[in-house]
């Protein structure tokens, strides 16, 4: 599903550039739950931009269903998110004056989704993380476990083929953290690929591969026995 070729991002120029990702080389295939995994300025969110087409690498490749991205305009990159990666972020990013229902509803009105359907869709992906009952509440409203249920939701709607998850537990409990983790599991054994980032060894080791990083290399690719 994707491949990144000797990546490297370098922020700034001459004296002052930071290298944040040196010479990084995996592959994931589809299905797959990885989590990407090491502390502060390891290179890991610059990582997940790049994979989530936020940001390009300075030099390397990055492959994403047989097509490298590195030529695409940024138009081009908006589409390849629109349709194939969901996103996840530890603030869940979402709308304080709309509804569960509207937010999750706001991803599908870029895709050009009629209402009828926007509505059918939000419902349906609202039902599917156990927020049925809260659908029009405000996020101000809910729990923290339940707005990121919410943005998983957000992030379902479209059918994305990728979950891209960035610390997606960072502001929960520990109840609410497995209630998350669980949701995870079930998309996977839906057949998602899901993409987590993570600083948390706990919140890594639920995951079936972990890629370690530190000062923007990978040092580490393994199997987790699960």
């Amino acid at each position: 599903m994707l491949t990144v070729k000797n990546l490297n991002k370098i922020y700034g120029t001459g004296e002052i550039s930071v290298h944040a990702l040196r010479d990084v080389n995996f592959t994931i295939i589809e299905g797959e739950y990885v989590s990407i995994i090491g502390p502060s300025g390891s290179g890991k969110s610059t990582l997940m931009n790049i994979l989530g087409c936020l940001d390009q690498s300075s030099s390397g490749e990055y492959i994403l269903d047989q097509q490298s991205t590195q030529s695409l305009t940024g138009k081009e990159l908006a589409t390849v998110r629109n349709k194939k990666i969901g996103f996840v972020f530890q603030s869940y990013n979402l709308l304080p004056k709309l509804s569960a229902l509207k937010n999750v509803e706001l991803s599908m009105i870029y895709s050009g989704v009629p209402n009828e359907e926007r509505k059918k869709r939000a419902k349906e992906a609202l039902i599917k993380v156990g927020l049925e009952d809260r659908m029009n509440h405000k996020p101000p409203e809910l729990s923290g476990g339940q707005k990121q249920r919410v943005a998983i939701a957000r992030a379902i709607v479209n059918n994305p083929s990728i979950i891209l998850a960035d610390e997606p537990t960072g502001n929960l409990d520990s109840v609410s953290t497995g209630e998350i983790l669980k949701l995870f599991d079930s998309l996977n054994e839906e057949g998602k690929t899901i993409i987590l980032v993570t600083h948390e060894t706990d919140v890594a080791d639920k995951t079936k591969r972990m890629l370690s990083f530190s000062d923007g290399y990978l040092i580490k690719d393994e199997v987790m026995n699960r």
